[in-house]
């Protein structure tokens, strides 16, 4: 670029990044060059004094400006496609909590009150209030996006085709347990992979009609009010939180128990409520084995969001690829509000 260009596009961009309004350039090819916003003029005074050579290159006449969608089309296409994202994750995020509230007003109907108890192959639970919430949230979902792929907890995989860059994860109730028993602190989880990343979460708490939603590059928020982890960079200092000791056996037990004397106060129950509770920072640490993918895919987002950090138990990172061949796998996962608490629970586990 020659001298007389390159003062040309430096000229140009002052006028549009330097003031809100444009100025007035003036090239009479006078020694003292003048740039004269309309409205400053009275506060700012730039003068340019150039050498004899520059000003015979400025004697040639000079070029037109540039269109502005020339000198900034690659910020305004970066521009468009991030509004188209934000666009697109903000209608994935109002469908994901037209399914939250779906779940909720078929779960509140049959909390404390009698309904049948089902035991599945692996003999957990399963109720009415199960099935019924997440054909609920389904109905949605393929109303909605019907290329969309849905995995749930109940009915496992559903789509029209084999794959989809877009899959929603459902646990209508994690923490059935707590759920027939009486205890408001299960909840409802509700993931959405892209191209097998989970990039929104959703903890719904229907009783106490509590939301935690993590997005993907956005604050994590409870009732739309942002949230964050607390600091807590000494185990023995934490207050962790696991389901219950009883789910843990084996190799896993001993990884636990390692942690668990390190800390300052173990704590049981909650499900995924724990997480919940970790994310708004009035916990520490949460630590379980055998979790399936619908069980903590929700939580990544949600966990992330609010400034913490979430892995297995060797601190690489939980992925699981959803398809009609897909297999709900369990996985060991600990989640912590502080980067350094983390890698601690990490080095005191010992996974191999």
């Amino acid at each position: 670029m020659n001298s007389q260009a390159f003062l040309h596009t430096t000229l140009y961009s002052l006028s549009l990044s330097s003031f809100s309004k444009p100025y007035t350039i003036i090239t009479n090819l006078n020694p003292n060059f003048r740039i004269q916003p309309p409205s400053l003029s009275s506060h700012f005074n730039f003068n340019f004094n150039f050498d004899s050579s520059l000003r015979r290159q400025l004697a040639a006449p000079m070029a037109a400006p540039p269109p502005s969608s020339e000198v900034f089309s690659d910020h305004s296409d970066a521009v468009r496609q991030s509004e188209l994202v934000d666009s697109e994750i903000d209608r994935f995020s109002g469908v994901a909590n037209q399914l939250a509230d779906a779940a909720g007003d078929v779960i509140r109907k049959f909390f404390r009150n009698k309904f049948e108890i089902l035991d599945k192959d692996d003999l957990s639970p399963v109720t009415i209030a199960d099935r019924t919430a997440e054909d609920a949230m389904v109905s949605i979902i393929m109303e909605n996006f019907p290329s969309h792929a849905i995995f749930g907890e109940e009915n496992g995989w559903r789509c029209k085709e084999k794959h989809s860059d877009y899959v929603w994860v459902l646990d209508p109730i994690d923490g059935t347990k707590s759920f027939i028993t009486g205890k408001p602190l299960f909840g409802t989880l509700i993931a959405l992979l892209h191209k097998g990343k989970p990039i929104l979460g959703i903890i719904d708490q229907p009783i106490l009609r509590e939301r935690w939603i993590g997005i993907n590059g956005r604050k994590t928020t409870l009732n739309g009010v942002e949230v964050s982890t607390r600091s807590c960079a000494d185990l023995s200092k934490a207050y962790l939180y696991t389901t219950s000791p009883h789910l843990f056996a084996g190799t896993a037990e001993d990884a636990f128990v390692r942690v668990r004397n390190k800390v300052k106060v173990p704590l049981y129950g909650c499900d995924c409520y724990a997480y919940a509770l970790l994310a708004s920072g009035f916990v520490d640490l949460v630590i379980e084995s055998g979790l399936k993918p619908y069980d903590f895919l929700a939580l990544i987002p949600i966990i992330k969001g609010a400034g913490g950090t979430i892995s297995d138990w060797k601190g690489d990172e939980l992925c699981w690829e959803a398809s009609p061949e897909s297999q709900a796998t369990g996985f060991n996962v600990v989640a912590a509000g502080d980067a350094e608490l983390h890698q601690q629970a990490v080095s005191s586990l010992d996974w191999r």
